[in-house]
């Protein structure tokens, strides 16, 4: 369920306030009020802790009707939903999805909607600012086990296709999330 413009603002103000960056404030059945916070570094127990016990008695205060808040880290998978987070995470791959399909040289006769991409950069335009992409040609591995299969399938194939650049205005992204790439064997890239 979307949450009022009023809570919205009663949640970010307070998370501000102790120096947390607000990722998403949803509302659930049953009176569920679910806040997501980052920070630069990750978030912590503690943080979540804190966040908690500042919101339940503001949200009381306020006269916010809920009966449980969860407050929690963005995980693995970290929505994008400012412009502000995709400049933070400029050279990072994230699943986008569009409103309308987008239609150019090296697409699909009838657009793309959904596509992995990697951020590029930011045209910060007041009106409408352009998140520029490159379009990956194949999906990112996400594990070190998809990864040696993708590198078997390329030793086999010749024709690799090329990544596409490509601007997408900011208000036309209807969802993004981070990919995540994980390593469990716990080395460095």
């Amino acid at each position: 369920m979307a949450v009022s413009a009023q809570l919205y603002e009663l949640v970010e103000t307070t998370v501000k306030g102790v120096g947390y960056e607000l990722v998403d404030v949803e509302r659930f059945a049953r009176g569920i009020i679910r806040v997501t916070i980052d920070q630069e570094g990750g978030i912590t127990l503690n943080d979540c802790e804190v966040v908690s016990n500042l919101l339940n008695p503001t949200m009381t205060v306020e006269g916010i009707d809920f009966d449980r808040l969860e407050v929690s880290s963005p995980g693995v998978d970290r929505p994008l939903r400012k412009v502000a987070d995709f400049k933070r995470f400029a050279g990072n791959t994230a699943h986008i999805e569009l409103f309308t399909p987008i239609y150019g040289e090296g697409l699909p006769e009838n657009g793309r909607r959904r596509m992995d991409v990697r951020i590029v950069d930011v045209v910060d335009d007041q009106e409408c600012p352009i998140i520029n992409v490159e379009i990956l040609a194949e999906r990112p591995a996400l594990t070190p086990s998809a990864k040696s299969r993708m590198s078997n399938k390329k030793k086999m194939s010749n024709d690799q296709k090329e990544n596409i650049k490509v601007g997408i205005p900011y208000k036309e992204i209807e969802q993004a999330t981070l990919i995540a790439e994980l390593d469990f064997r716990g080395r460095n890239k």
